[in-house]
């Protein structure tokens, strides 16, 4: 099933839709992947989902969201040369160049948490303060099948966290803290200070 499924995409022009909050398939949890698709199949889907996140634009694509109940998701953040160096600061930003998760977990490391406006390319137009943890593990394996155990910190860790959250069913704003949901436009406007502390007092709701 899951072939014929992306048979189907393979067959679509590029950037492919992103599906949309309300379809069942970003509620359900995804099906392991256990090599079910050819390596010619695997290869054009991860490019095909590469070309759609960055179309997006966005940081991270689960499959999921091209309609796919498989676990493996796609991630990558370049620099921000545009990005005021505060802002990547406050907000641990830095490079994650492009990998594959196949399966993946993550579990937290410490009890550090911290918040900040989150988006999804799913829940199109909108955006939510979520307290995540600061740092976190992941165990995954990649598309050559090879074991991933890699440590995640600041913004990696919540591009991390966000993604593999898809492959449960998990939406960010299962997470987030309802009274900070704003259009892209007011985070621009209104919130677009490095933290969300001006947010988190003007909309009445707590950080960590």
């Amino acid at each position: 099933m899951l072939a014929d499924l992306v048979d189907e995409l393979l067959a679509q022009p590029l950037p492919w839709p992103i599906v949309q909050a309300g379809d069942p398939v970003l509620r359900i949890a995804a099906a392991p992947y256990e090599g079910e698709l050819s390596e010619a199949a695997l290869a054009g889907l991860i490019e095909g989902m590469k070309v759609t996140m960055h179309a997006a634009p966005g940081v991270g694509l689960a499959a999921p969201q091209i309609g796919l109940p498989v676990q493996l998701a796609v991630v990558e953040d370049d620099e921000r040369p545009n990005t005021p160096p505060e802002v990547l600061a406050a907000r641990g930003i830095g490079p994650l160049p492009f990998r594959v998760l196949v399966n993946p977990r993550y579990t937290a490391l410490g009890a550090e948490r911290v918040a900040f406006f989150e988006g999804c390319l799913s829940v199109s137009g909108w955006q939510a303060v979520v307290a995540r943890p600061l740092r976190v593990r992941l165990e995954a394996q990649d598309e050559t099948g090879a074991a991933v155990d890699e440590e995640f910190a600041g913004w990696p860790a919540r591009i991390v966290q966000h993604e593999t959250d898809h492959l449960g069913g998990v939406l960010y704003l299962d997470r987030a803290e309802l009274r900070s949901l704003s259009t892209h436009q007011s985070v621009a406007q209104r919130w677009a200070q490095p933290t969300p502390v001006d947010a988190a007092k003007e909309l009445g709701f707590d950080l960590p």
